[in-house]
């Protein structure tokens, strides 16, 4: 499991690269990679079977896909890449639904909820999705007199220091009343990498815990709980500090192992032997406890929030758009 010195991340695929070699194996863990040429996209697809895969991983049994926009610039963004990515959203979205075929989306009650605080930009993406989202659960039960429930639910729960509730407490409380087929949950996440940042989109069909992304665990929002398929989308917004340190620290590793002068230098030696864990827990030992809680987001995070909200709502309206 991670310690609290591991790199934090939320991306299963960061996880799966904290072991060394693209050919690494790990036990109970399975991964498919692919760039799709056709939206120029990377996805890998982590998919961990067993409950030893869960604990080296530190991520519950279930299915993951990254979509990583690569060389992504959203001051580059147009409707069409929002598109593209939307596109690819969808298809992915679709195969984690719990119907077989296309015909069937028409006939699911979805509840759709937008966790995170809309009053603070790193955390308002669930919030901007929503604004976003065709719901159209009403419209349904004006057509069919109030009869069985279809089409798309939405909700924005807040955080608890706004309402003193546990989102999971509140999403309960409306599946219980609606009976949705499967909810879909959107947040903000955390990344390992800053070239992740506002540039990766990651579905799983584990649901969510509101807040981990910064360690302020709540309780569940997951079939567990819920009783019906819960479908977590993210993208991450915040890196730790101590992440930025370390990775800076890789690169100047890189620059000082071209001086001459540091061939054979022992202390020199042993940091470049490190590995990511080792470095980060190094760092992360030398700024405690100034930054031990400090997450750091791009200056330009209320563009990309707005840009990468657009995209993961009309990914959603998308799919739906058959019902």
């Amino acid at each position: 499991m991670v310690d609290k010195f591991n790199i934090h991340t939320d991306l299963a695929v960061e996880n799966k690269e904290r072991f060394q070699g693209d050919d690494t194996e790990i036990s109970g863990v399975k991964v498919y990679e692919k760039y799709d040429e056709r939206y120029g996209v990377k996805l890998t697809k982590v998919e961990i079977v067993s409950p030893k895969g869960a604990k080296i991983m530190g991520k519950p049994m279930g299915k993951y896909v990254t979509i990583e926009a690569i060389e992504f610039d959203y001051k580059d963004y147009d409707s069409d890449r929002k598109k593209q990515l939307g596109k690819v959203l969808a298809r992915e979205l679709f195969y984690m639904l719990p119907v077989r075929k296309k015909e069937e989306i028409k006939e699911l009650s979805v509840l759709v909820v937008g966790l995170g605080n809309k009053d603070v930009t790193p955390d308002a993406l669930g919030p901007y999705v929503i604004a976003n989202l065709d719901v159209t659960r009403h419209i349904f039960m004006l057509k069919n007199n109030h009869g069985k429930s279809k089409g798309i639910s939405a909700m924005i729960p807040g955080v608890m220091a706004q309402s003193g509730m546990e989102s999971a407490e509140m999403v309960e409380g409306i599946a219980k009343q609606i009976k949705p087929d499967v909810v879909i949950c959107v947040d903000a996440l955390a990344a390992g990498s800053t070239k992740r940042l506002s540039s990766t989109i990651q579905l799983a069909d584990t649901g969510i815990n509101p807040g981990a992304g910064i360690g302020n665990h709540r309780k569940g929002i997951d079939k567990e709980n819920l009783g019906v398929p819960v479908i977590a989308i993210g993208i991450p917004t915040v890196i730790h500090a101590a992440t930025i340190v370390s990775d800076t620290m890789d690169e100047i590793i890189k620059v000082l192992s071209e001086l001459p002068d540091m061939k054979g230098n022992g202390g020199f030696e042993v940091l470049k032997s490190f590995n990511d864990t080792e470095k980060h827990k190094l760092v992360r030992e030398l700024l405690e406890p100034r930054v031990a809680d400090m997450f750091v987001t791009p200056k330009d995070i209320d563009e990309s929030i707005r840009f990468m909200s657009e995209t993961v709502a009309y990914g959603i309206n998308l799919v739906f758009s058959l019902s």
